[in-house]
């Protein structure tokens, strides 16, 4: 997993998007991060060495096509900005994607005695 700056990301995030128009699809999951990359201790060990509060939190973006993999972190106080060049980057780049199918849902014809 390679960890980038956000604008490398969005940059490497677009060349994905255009890999994927021939074949595959990109899975992007975004969650809270709060910097620890060691897992958290079990409770009984948390009792004795209480973990210090976090100030701030941040946000852990991944996105992966096949075997490529790429990821940032996002600080609270760029989030916004940040936020908009990913929504652009997506609005430009989710134009392939297909209408589902409506079922028709129509009366059921019954015989009425």
């Amino acid at each position: 997993m390679v960890l980038l700056e956000n604008e490398a990301f969005l940059t490497e995030l677009t060349r994905l998007f255009q890999k994927s128009r021939s074949a595959g699809s990109i899975y992007i999951t975004m969650k809270r991060y709060d910097g620890r990359t060691k897992p958290k201790p079990r409770p009984s060990k948390l009792a004795t060495n209480p973990l210090p509060p976090v100030s701030e939190y941040k946000c852990l973006i991944r996105a992966h096509l096949g075997n490529k993999k790429l990821s940032t972190v996002v600080n609270a106080k760029d989030v916004n900005k940040f936020q908009l060049a990913y929504a652009n980057l997506l609005k430009g780049n989710m134009d392939g994607l297909k209408k589902k199918d409506k079922k028709k849902v129509g009366t059921s014809t019954k015989a009425t005695q």
